[in-house]
């Protein structure tokens, strides 16, 4: 049976259509073996299929003879020889389906196999970026290469390789046997051709436009259905629900329109093709009656043409459209070799780092996101082991740009870190990450249980140990109140708990890590005035021994730093304690005192 299409399919081209499809080759390389029985057995089940129509049109012709035989007196049908062919002919068609069945099997298993492997590599492949990557791409898009692109190639594959094999040994296979039979009537099939090739070139351009517009219009709707259930409450809170419905409605109104107009357009595809291959029929039936009458050719040739005739334009269509699945996996898989082909995290063996003490030291620090783009300018700081420092300044100043150059998320331009006098560059990022604790201002949980979100500070932590550093962050009576305790499971968008309690989660986290340096940024930002009381003075408690790098808004919960360190524009503008950055009535007092200014 032919596949049903619903019309063209919008096809996306690949920017080196050959280049890329020579790595795709290349990378089937381990399936080499199978991919050579799939290409036989195809290549055996399609001209199985093809032998049929020739041995069915011979027992007509037998059938046929014998009746004309019987009519005038002769010995009449001779079923034994008829019985044989039909048992012939069951048997190449029975061959013939298992053929295709291993095959399609096989292709199957390929197909599963290398999106497999290949989703394996994407998954390891983002653990060996760098952060730089992720500035310039979205989660999004890297989202889109691990399901659509690779999803695409994984259908693509299993589709066309066969279909390319099948359909080409038909139209070869088909057009050998229809010359066989008759050449005159060969060609007339084949002037039909040309005129359902200009029939359906002509309905695609037409039909094009509109199945875009029904894409971009369906993209329109599915992003405002997403507004609308994301946004639920501001809709109500701004009485807009009449607004937003009056929207929707213009929109899904464009796409009725649109689906209506490329459906209708497509339809007439086949339709007209069916006319077409009718008159094809049509004009078979009659030079094969006339070549028949003159004894040129059999009855039973004539079935076997029609039914030839029908075999060999069904393979074109088909054909056709492998070419534009081969597009779309070609261009899938372009982006996913570019990304799996990006620059990846070197690889380092450094140092273990035994016994800190905590000093660090910033000397002559210079970066860039981009190296046009100069964020931290010439930063010079010593913080001895213990202190507690605080990093302050307005938004763009570069605080956060400074941890985590700390954490070696980005390397450095010029200059360099120290740690206990030694360069951060001696130590390999593993071992320098595993001994920094790290409280980011946006609180991330994965989808799980409380406890295996808290026991990811430390993956061999027993439940006792989790349990206590959830208390000191102040967070176990709350984790109580929750249904199953420790056992709820967070759901993938973190909405069955509130922000104030994925903060002091990740704080617990932290805790439970025992880092040897803690760096808090705006750790506090995202809770209640009791709950910022609780944590300060669990932060105390953590921060004993520790150096301690805090970056904050909110001055009044960096009163008690060590060391407060104001930046503005990539530079250190001023350094010192909180009561005598104050006295010196600089940019941190008017920081700190238009906190408390009347507006």
């Amino acid at each position: 049976m032919p596949k049903k299409h619903h019309g063209p399919r919008v096809v996306e081209k690949a920017k080196d259509f050959k280049g890329t499809l020579k790595k795709f080759i290349k990378s089937l390389k381990e399936y080499k073996f199978k991919i050579i029985i799939i290409i036989i057995f195809a290549f055996l089940s399609t001209i199985f299929a093809i032998v049929g129509p020739k041995l069915l049109g011979n027992a007509t012709t037998l059938l046929f003879e014998g009746f004309v035989s019987k009519i005038s007196g002769g010995l009449g049908i001779d079923f034994g020889s008829i019985g044989k062919i039909l048992i012939i002919l069951l048997m190449l068609y029975v061959i013939s389906a298992i053929f295709s069945y291993v095959q399609g099997i096989i292709m199957t298993s390929v197909s599963q196999n290398y999106t497999y492997k290949l989703r394996n590599k994407v998954i390891n492949k983002i653990n060996k970026l760098p952060f730089k990557y992720f500035d310039k791409k979205t989660s999004g898009d890297v989202l889109s290469i691990i399901t659509n692109d690779i999803d695409t190639i994984g259908q693509s594959l299993n589709q066309s390789a066969i279909e390319l094999i099948t359909s080409t040994t038909t139209i070869i296979g088909v057009l050998v046997m229809m010359v066989s039979i008759s050449v005159t009537m060969t060609l007339i099939t084949v002037t039909i051709l040309p005129l359902s090739i200009i029939v359906t070139s002509f309905i695609v351009s037409k039909s094009q436009k509109h199945f875009k517009n029904q894409q971009n219009y369906l993209a329109e709707v599915n992003s405002e259905v997403e507004e609308i259930l994301s946004g639920y409450h501001i809709i109500k809170a701004f009485n807009r629900e009449e607004q937003m419905l009056s929207k929707f409605e213009n929109d899904n109104l464009k796409l009725r329109d649109s689906v209506r107009k490329s459906q209708f357009i497509s339809g007439l595809m086949m339709p007209i093709m069916n006319f077409l291959s009718n008159i094809g029929y049509v004009l078979v039936a009659v030079f094969g009656t006339y070549f028949a009458v003159k004894g040129k050719i059999t009855v039973g040739n004539i079935q076997s043409f029609i039914s030839y005739s029908k075999n060999f334009t069904r393979p074109i269509s088909s054909f056709a459209q492998v070419l534009n699945i081969l597009q779309s996996m070609v261009a899938a898989s372009e982006r996913v070799f570019e990304f799996l082909e990006e620059p990846e995290e070197k690889l380092e063996k450094g140092k273990k780092l035994k016994n800190i003490k905590g000093t660090v030291e910033f000397k002559n620090v210079r970066f860039g996101y981009n190296e046009d783009k100069i964020v931290i300018n010439n930063f010079n700081a010593l913080i001895k082991p213990g202190q507690k420092v605080a990093i302050v300044g307005p938004t763009g100043a570069g605080k956060t740009t400074i941890v985590k150059l700390l954490m070696r998320f980005y390397e450095l331009n010029s200059g360099e870190i120290l740690i206990d006098g030694k360069n951060i560059l001696n130590y390999s990022k593993k071992e320098l990450r595993k001994s920094i604790g790290m409280v980011l201002q946006d609180a991330f949980l994965f989808s799980g249980s409380i406890m295996d979100n808290l026991r990811y500070g430390n993956l061999e932590a027993s439940d006792d140990e989790v349990i206590r550093a959830a208390k000191k962050a102040y967070v176990h009576r709350i984790i109580k109140t929750l249904p199953n305790g420790y056992d709820m499971i967070i759901n993938e968008e973190t909405s069955n708990i509130s922000i104030g309690q994925k903060q002091l989660i990740t704080i617990a986290r932290a805790i439970l890590s025992n880092p040897k340096i803690l760096i808090l940024d705006e750790a506090t930002s995202s809770v209640d005035t009791r709950t910022e009381i609780l944590i300060q003075k669990a932060m105390k408690e953590l921060m004993k021994n520790k150096t301690s790098f805090i970056i904050a808004h909110r001055l009044s919960t960096i009163k008690d730093a060590d060391v407060i360190m104001v930046m503005y524009d990539g530079d250190i503008v001023e350094i010192g304690n909180h009561h005598s950055l104050l006295q010196n009535n600089s940019y941190y007092s008017k920081l700190y005192n238009s906190q408390f200014e009347e507006v």
